[in-house]
């Protein structure tokens, strides 16, 4: 029986192995093979069968077929008998010979079936194909090629065939007349020779120990003749190929006569074919091979030959190479094997060929050459030892070349060289040398030709390979350390080794510590009479100077100062302790930033800091001039770095100020005066740093050398005392004097204070006269720069206050004269700032100047920033931090003039000043101009000092020059603009008596207005600016409101249009604020206002003059009311304007209100007509009454003032406009407005549309924001629903989010909503219908209808409307229904029963199998089913469960998800204690959810998974339900073939009874529509075959199974088919 089953199932399988689709096809593959793990007889068998009975088959099937066989018997060879195996040997053997033709997969799919079988059975396979391998005939090519796969897989077993396989295959070789014929006997003679090779290794293994080479050497002495002198001149390059691949291990069984009698021959043939294929591998690869061969003979042959391999395997070094080709790589190491094999046995001949090759200029000869010698040096490294001085001699011209290639592979031999002890040779250094240069590179040296390789190059670019070479023989070549220590000490301060300081550094630091780990405290350079090693003053210059720029050059800076640290000793015995703690700070401090981040002028004055304390420290003048002798030696070192040097400079003024010998100080000053390089900028701030720097030790001596030299006859054209002067430019001589004013600026900033005052003016200023003499505008800087410093120093001295300056009008006139020349528009240099910084401070100083000249002054530098273009864009940070210094030297300059006069004329003249670009149309000017007025305004405030109460006279014309620009275009000035009112309001308080300190709550509020103004929004401006003007209002002196006003109307002309309506608020709050002052003035406002109304056609302006129409209103609320209805929709924004007004006074805008709620509620919504005769519907019209007046409300409300009118009718305008959307959607406007739009359109003028639903809306959230609810118009509106609620489609949703937020933020006036909803129950219009019990509806979910006591009355509102004939109206009651678990799930219980029988009658509603109604009941109940009472629960539930069983196959998504879910509330209330007849449903509901897991919606998916869950106490079984609850969880990714499995072994485990059951459920879904749910049911079926018990097999009806799954094999979907096939292969549990 069971061999009966197990080749049908089989056969099905192998007769579905014609699928189309390849998954298919690999499935009936993996089902065979996991028959074939349980009954691997019986499948090999039918796999046999069936291709031995389907001749027909096709080829790409019978492949399949047979790589399962392979499978099966490569898993289970040792269950295989000698029938089978035999059977299987016949088979194979026969389809892979059935076609002459080679089909190489099913051939290749026989032949790996023979050699599987043959690893156990090889007499059996060897016998089958001898039979094909018969002397005399030429045997079929897969037959020769599965021999030799067999003789790899099975060594021991195939080798003793050899000789009888090889006696018979010799004749053949000569039969043999295509060329792939020919190239599967050499194939075969490779494999056979490389599997004989193998076999005699392992001797000591194999089952014949007494085979030996001898045996063979005839045959393979045969077959190679035939192969060489007859098969390799073949033009057919793949034959050849493999001829050369067998000749290799071929030459190995060779006898050795014959081998040396060959070598003459054989290498030249191969070598040939280096010219004859473009892929060499296996050439060089035989090559390789044949030599070893010949070596291991001692073949003196090899010597003949060598040259001419020599120059073959050189060549091939030497070609181009595509560094991503596997095989050119490969190549290149079998080329490489084969010159091992060469340096080997002939060193000698070897070197003589490579070394004169590096002379050639070649760059590919020349790689290729010093790849070679690399390579030898390293694999025959004892051969090489004692050609160590030839090989490095014969290295200096590859030094010299310039080609980065050639330089990388020099760097690579000099690698090498150093681990086998070249480079203590002598020559050896100059390798060192060279790798030190490369490391020197610089980045932009780098190649960047395009080409086959340069990504390669790039990668691994010559400095970074030289850097890592240097590194690791520093580091891990211990016999290195003799050659590099001190040698390497040499390269530190030669500028052409700069690029190489990083790693000379390192490699230096390592080679130390390892020699003070060895000599304790001994000194680490020991010089006996060494000349080339830097001396320690050479060292310490050296390596503090690159220290300046820390972390170009990898990091150099670091580097550098870890040095020093090491040779502390070596530099001086009393640094060790100061340095052990001073330079870890410095090297935490480059840790903490980077290149970007770190301040220069921070990081130098740690570095001087060092060298100070250090000079201290060592405190031997000899020694410090010493150093300082060799730091003026270095400076010319550094003319490429100008930073560098600048520091350098620097260092050599701190140890000149070190210095106690007063020559060798003015000796060194003399000396740098006379030797710098004045046209470098850098260069001139540098020496004048240095300058500084000694004058805070030695002032006299500093200015004394500056005065000597200013005598001098440098400066002049004609040749002087010195003679490099003698031929100098008059700009080479500005450049001079540019140095020593700076020169004198420095020396006056850093001299001390006590000395200055006395020598400032004789000495400093009168020096840097003479010095200036041109325009140049460096010398121009140089000067204002030195100014400024000066005057600086002389102001921050004790006595700088009192210190009287004679030159000062000289120098502010200069400064002057500098700051307009300096270009209005743009902004290059930073003189203008310094001019302004030193006018700063010389304005402090006495005497006082002349009011003219201050004029003048302020004038000029205004005209020179203010109209400057705007600031710089933030990518030029150089350009933008020069922007905010010069402004900030203005604001400087301003409030350094405005403190000499400190009243409220003194402020005056400033604002003056400032006026015109306070106004200027250009916005910048304007936010430059109102930034300087807070800022002196707010310095005004902060040095006001008040001896007697005087008044604040114009107070009102700078309130009104500053507060209209509260509304500027511009943010940043509108922010300036509350400063300056801020500011003034606090003046008029200080000169009313109160004190600084005082702070006053209503010009406080100013500040915290700043935040409206920064909102684009006007509203949010406007009412700002109104706030501002209360403010000012309330602390203005009636006095200066007249002047204020004036000024504001003024305003009202403003290009800025924002600040004209900022000044029309302005002016309306103060008239209403303070109008009771302004009788007398009354007049003149009026007239002012009447002319600016006839200026200007601004709609703010008129709007400011239509105040007072509200009170007409007031007397005729009716008339007014009618009259403004009147006017044509849309309404215009005058109209609109008007309607606002009316709501002005809360008891007219509940008049207003009245009436248009009137006028909504008594004319009919909409009339019907047809637009067309022929049309099929009518259109919906507005009526144009109600249209109108809902525009109105939505104005009146839109007001704030009409808040309490609002709040008093709110319940009725809420339900009225409500129902008004849900009357006017879809609804189009009146004809005539319809046509007026079409004319609009079509002349192109632009109007308002008019579109009925969104105007009630707009009301709707209007009354809803002023009657207090903003929160419900802001839910709404993040929720998206007045969207919703304008939409047929959405209308529903969009009135339960309204009833939602009413519940949640308007709840107290929910009962006389409710109220008047509830009379809109009889309402003759559906939709106003649906509307009112969707509110309603959703106001259960909420538990404030319980609050406010009215869940009973809504309840019955909603069951009486159950009966209601429109099926929207009773689906929306059932939803409002199971509402009541949401909003008061303790009230459930109460009225179970009630809600119960509602829900079950919803069930039944209708005919319609798809009823809505019906759906939202079954929605409904799983929402009531966990609070309803169990007894009530109980009597209805297996009425619920066989009701909706039927809609779990549903085709509509909604009903399969709501019916699954609603079971899993059906078991979730049983609790695990269900009825005998609940718990049939129980389990005739668990196969179709786990098919549903599958199911192509989500929803679904997520239900079954919720019902599954549910459904696992009710079970019993507590390994399934841990199951159901592990694998289930929500929002958890599902494994379905995991869970199915594991589920399908609980349930064949605990419920072996439902095997059946489940089963013919399965089947059922074999036809189900849904792909993946049909693909799902076979895969249920064989989980749960595969885990029940023998016993119970019983159950299942095999036949009926078997024709579900072979249909299932026919199906359309591939992933069926494969599920289908996989599920036969589990069937084999039947067996």
């Amino acid at each position: 029986m069971s061999e009966t089953y197990v080749k049908r199932l089989s056969t099905i399988l192998l007769d579905a192995i014609t699928d189309k689709d390849p998954r298919v096809q690999e499935q009936v593959c993996g089902a065979l093979c996991t028959l074939g793990e349980s009954q691997p007889a019986e499948v090999l068998s039918a796999c046999e069968e069936h291709l031995r009975l389907h001749e027909k088959l096709a080829h790409p099937y019978r492949t399949m077929v047979l790589r399962a066989m392979e499978t099966v018997v490569s898993n289970h060879i040792g269950e295989l008998d000698k029938d089978m195996a035999r059977a299987i040997i016949l088979l194979a053997s026969n389809e892979m010979t059935k076609v002459k033709e080679l089909v190489s997969d099913w051939q290749q799919a026989a032949s790996s079936v023979l050699v599987a079988v043959g690893r156990r059975f090889i007499s059996s396979v060897m016998e089958e194909l001898l039979s094909k391998f018969q002397p005399g005939l030429l045997p079929h090519p897969c037959t020769v090629h599965t021999l030799a796969s067999l003789s790899i897989s099975n060594v021991f077993g195939m080798v003793p065939f050899l000789t009888s396989i090889l006696s018979t295959m010799l004749p053949m070789l000569g039969a043999a007349k295509h060329d792939s014929m020919k190239v599967v006997f050499c194939c075969a003679l490779q494999r056979f020779s490389e599997s004989t090779l193998e076999y005699l290794a392992n001797l000591d293994q194999a089952p014949d120990p007494t085979v030996r080479k001898d045996a063979f050497a005839s045959d393979i002495f045969g077959a190679y003749d035939i192969l060489f002198h007859q098969w390799l001149q073949s033009r057919e390059a793949k034959l050849r190929l493999a001829v050369v691949e067998a000749l290799g291990p071929m030459s190995h069984l060779l006898p050795s006569e014959k081998l040396e009698e060959q070598l003459p021959k054989l290498l030249p043939g191969v070598l040939t074919l280096y010219k004859k294929h473009a892929e060499t591998v296996h050439v060089s690869k035989s090559l390789g091979q044949i030599l070893e061969a010949a070596v291991s003979l001692g073949s003196r042959t090899l010597d003949i030959q060598l040259d001419s391999l020599l120059a073959a395997l050189h060549a091939q070094i030497c070609v181009p190479v595509e560094s991503s080709s596997p095989l050119v790589t490969s190549n290149r190491k079998e080329v490489l094997r084969c010159f091992t094999v060469l340096a080997c046995c002939s060193p000698d001949r070897l070197l003589a060929f490579l070394l004169p090759k590096l002379d050639t200029s070649n760059e590919r000869t020349r790689v290729g050459t010093l790849q070679v010698l690399r390579h030898v040096i390293n694999a025959a490294a004892t051969q090489m030892a004692v050609k160590k001085p030839f090989i490095l001699s014969s290295m200096k011209l590859p030094l010299l070349d310039t080609n980065n290639k050639v330089k990388r592979a020099v760097v690579q031999v000099v690698s090498a060289m150093a681990h086998h002890g070249y480079l203590e040779q002598p020559g050896g250094k100059a390798m060192v040398e060279y790798v030190v240069q490369q490391c020197a590179l610089p980045p932009e040296a780098e190649p960047q030709k395009p080409g086959a390789d340069s990504e390669a190059l790039a990668a691994d670019s010559v400095r970074a390979i030289s850097v890592s070479t240097l590194y690791l023989v520093s580091t891990t070549v211990d016999r290195m350390g003799e050659v590099l220590w001190p040698y390497l000490l040499e390269f530190l301060v030669p500028v052409r080794f700069t690029g190489a300081l990083s790693p000379l550094c390192r490699s230096l630091v390592h080679l130390a510590q390892k020699r003070q780990e060895a000599g304790a405290h001994a000194p680490l350079i020991q010089y006996n009479g060494n000349v080339h090693l830097p001396s320690p003053y050479a060292i310490t210059t050296r390596l503090l100077a690159v220290s300046s720029n820390p972390y170009v050059g990898d990091g150099r800076g670091a580097a550098s100062l870890r040095l020093l640290s090491v040779l502390h000793q070596d530099i001086h015995p009393a640094l060790g302790q100061r340095w052990a703690t001073a330079i870890p700070l410095l090297l935490e401090h480059l840790d903490e930033y980077s290149e970007e981040t770190l301040s220069q002028k921070e990081w130098e004055e740690k570095l001087l800091m060092f060298l100070r304390d250090s000079l201290a420290v060592v405190s031997d003048n000899t020694w410090v001039c010493q150093l300082t002798l060799e730091m003026c030696k270095q400076l010319p070192n550094y003319n490429g770095t100008p930073l560098e040097k600048n520091f350098l400079y620097k260092c050599v003024g701190t140890t000149l100020g070190a210095a106690s010998s007063k020559e060798a100080v003015r000796k060194h000053l003399q000396e740098l005066l006379e030797t710098a390089r004045y046209q470098e900028e850098r260069e001139r701030e540098g020496l004048a740093c240095c300058f500084g720097i000694c004058a805070t030790s030695h002032l006299d001596d500093t200015l004394a050398q500056l005065e000597d030299f200013v005598k001098s006859d440098v400066l002049r054209k004609s040749a002087g005392i010195f003679n490099i002067f003698k031929d100098r430019s008059e700009s080479e001589a500005d450049k001079v004097r540019s140095a020593l004013i700076l020169c004198y600026g420095h020396v006056a900033a850093r001299a001390p204070c006590e000395l200055l005052l006395a020598r400032v003016e004789a000495d400093v200023f009168r020096n840097m006269s003479q010095c200036f003499s041109t325009k140049d505008p460096a010398l121009r800087l140089s000067l204002v720069q030195s100014v400024c410093m000066a005057t600086q120093a002389v102001c921050s001295s004790a006595h700088g206050g009192s210190f009287h300056l004679s030159r000062k009008a000289e120098l502010v006139a200069q400064m002057v004269e500098f700051i307009k020349a300096e270009p209005p528009d743009s902004l290059r240099t930073p003189i203008r700032r310094k001019a302004m910084l030193a006018c700063t401070y010389l304005v402090t100083l006495e005497p006082a100047l002349e009011e003219q000249v201050q004029a003048d002054l302020i004038h000029s530098c205004l005209h020179s920033v203010m109209a400057m273009l705007p600031e710089p864009e933030e990518g030029d940070s150089h350009q933008e931090s020069l922007y905010l210094d010069t402004m900030q030297a203005l604001k400087d300059l301003l409030t350094s003039l405005l403190q000499r006069n400190m009243t409220p004329q003194g402020l005056q003249v400033m604002v003056e000043h400032l006026s015109p670009w306070i106004k200027s149309p250009r916005g910048h000017e304007r936010v430059r101009a109102l930034g300087l007025s807070a800022c002196l305004l707010q310095f005004f405030l902060e040095h006001l000092q008040i001896s007697a109460l005087v008044p604040f006279h114009n107070l009102g014309l700078l309130v009104g020059l500053f507060s209209p620009r509260c509304a500027d275009l511009w943010p940043a000035t509108r922010r300036e603009a509350v400063s300056c009112v801020h500011s003034l309001l606090y003046l008029q308080l200080g000169y009313e008596g109160f004190s600084r300190d005082y702070r006053d709550d209503v010009a406080e509020q100013l500040l915290s207005l700043k935040d409206g103004l920064a909102h684009p929004d006007p509203t949010i401006l406007f009412h700002t600016c109104h706030s501002i003007a209360q403010i000012i209002a309330k602390r203005l002196p009636p006095d200066q409101l007249i002047s204020l006003l004036l000024t504001l109307f003024e305003g009202l002309g403003d290009p800025d249009k924002n600040c004209s309506r900022a000044a029309t608020v302005m002016i309306n709050c103060l008239l209403k604020e303070r109008g009771n002052m302004l009788q007398e003035k009354v007049p003149e406002i009026v007239s002012v206002l009447r002319s600016k109304l006839q200026e200007t056609r601004e709609e703010h302006v008129l709007q400011a003059a239509q105040h007072s129409v509200f009170v007409l209103a007031t007397h005729h609320c009716a008339a007014v009311v009618s009259s403004l209805l009147g006017s044509p929709l849309p309404f215009d924004s005058h109209t609109c304007t008007l309607w606002r007004a009316l709501a002005l006074e809360p008891g007219l805008a509940a008049q207003v209100l009245g009436l248009l709620l009137e006028k909504i509620s008594r004319d009919v919504p909409f009339k019907e007509s047809r637009a067309f005769l022929l049309s099929s519907t009518p259109d919906r019209v507005a009526t144009l009454l109600p249209l109108a007046a809902t525009c109105a409300l939505h104005e009146v409300a839109s007001a704030p003032a009409s808040g309490p009118a609002v709040l008093e009718l709110c319940p009725q305008l809420f339900v009225a406009l409500l129902l008004r959307v849900s009357c006017t959607m879809g609804v189009h406007p009146p004809r005539h407005l319809q046509a007026k739009e079409r004319r609009n359109a079509s002349s192109g003028l632009a109007s308002r549309s008019l579109e009925p639903c969104s105007s009630a809306v707009d009301a709707l959230q209007a009354v809803l924001v002023r009657g207090g609810n903003e929160d419900v118009v802001q839910h709404m509106e993040l929720d998206g629903g007045w969207q919703l609620l304008k939409t047929s489609a959405g209308h529903e949703e969009g009135v339960t989010r309204l009833a939602s937020a009413m519940a949640k933020f308007a709840g107290p006036r929910l009962p006389m909503v409710m109220k008047v909803l509830f009379a809109t129950q009889s309402s003759v219009y559906e939709v106003q219908r649906v509307t009112s019990t969707a509110f309603l509806a959703e106001l259960l979910s909420s538990n404030v209808v319980n609050d406010l006591m009215l869940l009973e009355s809504l309840l019955d509102n909603l069951t009486a409307r159950q009966k209601d004939t429109s099926a929207r109206v009773r689906r929306l009651v059932l939803r409002g229904l199971a509402n009541v678990a949401s909003g008061s799930p303790e009230k459930v219980q109460t009225h179970g029963p009630q809600l119960l029988t509602a829900m079950i009658s919803g069930l039944d509603d209708g005919d319609d199998p798809h009823s809505l109604v019906a759906l939202e009941a079954m929605v409904g109940l799983a929402r009531l089913l966990d609070l309803v009472d169990t007894w009530d629960l109980r009597t209805v539930l297996l009425h619920i469960a066989v009701r909706i069983r039927p809609f779990f196959d549903s085709e509509r998504m909604e009903f399969r998800s709501a019916s699954i879910r609603l079971f899993g509330h059906l078991n979730k209330a049983c609790r695990g204690d269900c009825e005998d007849v609940f718990l049939e449903q129980v389990v005739g509901g668990l196969a179709p959810l786990l098919l549903h897991l599958q199911d192509p919606q989500a929803p679904v998916v997520a239900a079954c998974r919720f019902a599954l869950c549910m459904c696992g106490p009710n079970l019993e079984c507590e390994e399934l339900a841990a199951v159901f609850q592990k694998h289930l969880q929500e929002g958890h990714g599902l494994h379905f073939g995991e869970f199915l499995n594991t589920t399908c072994k609980h349930l064949m485990r605990h419920f072996p009874d439902l095997l059946g059951r489940l089963l013919s459920t399965s089947l059922f879904y074999f036809k189900s529509s849904w792909e993946d749910v049909r693909a799902a049911a076979p895969m249920l079926t064989g989980f749960l075959v595969l885990h029940v018990e023998a016993e119970q097999l019983p159950q299942v009806d095999l036949e009926q199974l078997l024709a579900a799954l072979q249909l299932l094999l026919k199906d359309p979907a591939p992933e069926v088919r494969a599920k289908a096939a996989e599920t036969l292969g589990r069937l084999v549990k039947f067996a």
